[in-house]
């Protein structure tokens, strides 16, 4: 069997999926923040990937690494609240494993995936179980490792058990305080309400799966 290859191509449709997303879901992130934050994680995502499709064709040149510094940039320098710094560094991050390549390797993708995830959780200081965005990536990066390494499903088989895994991890998020951000100053008000976070990374993963060859 050939070794699966996701190229550059797989990794700049995901980007312009996630610039439509941030558009097409701006309302409803921005509702779910409304209710336990600042009200912004919507419109402060598109704002960011605004910026992002504006200059995506002058960096289509790049290796896959370079790419999503470039993104991850985009975000950082755009994007307010807690969402710029986190996603801008996941970004940053995810391409760091794979410097100056045009494809990778499965194996690859999965570090690019921890990488990112690990920066979120030092910049953010969340665990699981904090009600944020790492109640939904953690526990996804964990399965998509568990189920290609030890599981030996085939890669896309693997994505989407971890797409899984990461939207229940948001519906986790629901029935617990929260202990990070604007949230926690809430205390038991929080419970009932989804994390915007989890929900946006939910949104993301998603869209990693879907493009999936």
């Amino acid at each position: 069997m050939s070794e699966y290859i996701l190229n550059k191509d797989y990794f700049i449709k995901v980007i312009e999926d996630l610039a439509v997303l941030a558009e097409e879901k701006k309302d409803y992130f921005s509702e779910l923040d409304s209710a336990i934050g600042d009200g912004d994680h919507g419109m402060n995502l598109s704002i960011g990937f605004r910026e992002v499709t504006k200059n995506l064709d002058s960096w289509k040149a790049e290796d896959i690494s370079t790419l999503f510094k470039n993104v991850g940039t985009a975000l950082l320098d755009k994007v307010g609240g807690a969402s710029g710094p986190l996603y801008g560094g996941f970004f940053m991050k995810f391409g760091l494993p794979v410097k100056g390549k045009e494809e990778v390797t499965f194996d690859e993708f999965i570090e690019m995936m921890e990488t990112g995830v690990a920066i979120i959780e030092k910049r953010g200081k969340a665990k699981v179980g904090d009600k944020t965005m790492v109640d939904t990536l953690r526990p996804a990066v964990d399965a998509l490792k568990a189920a290609y390494v030890d599981e030996k499903l085939e890669p896309k088989e693997a994505m989407k058990k971890a797409a899984a895994v990461g939207s229940a991890g948001s519906d986790s998020t629901i029935p617990i305080i929260a202990k990070k951000g604007r949230a926690m100053r809430l205390g038991e008000r929080a419970i009932g309400h989804r994390d915007p976070g989890s929900a946006s990374s939910t949104a993301i993963l998603a869209i990693f799966y879907n493009n999936m060859p």
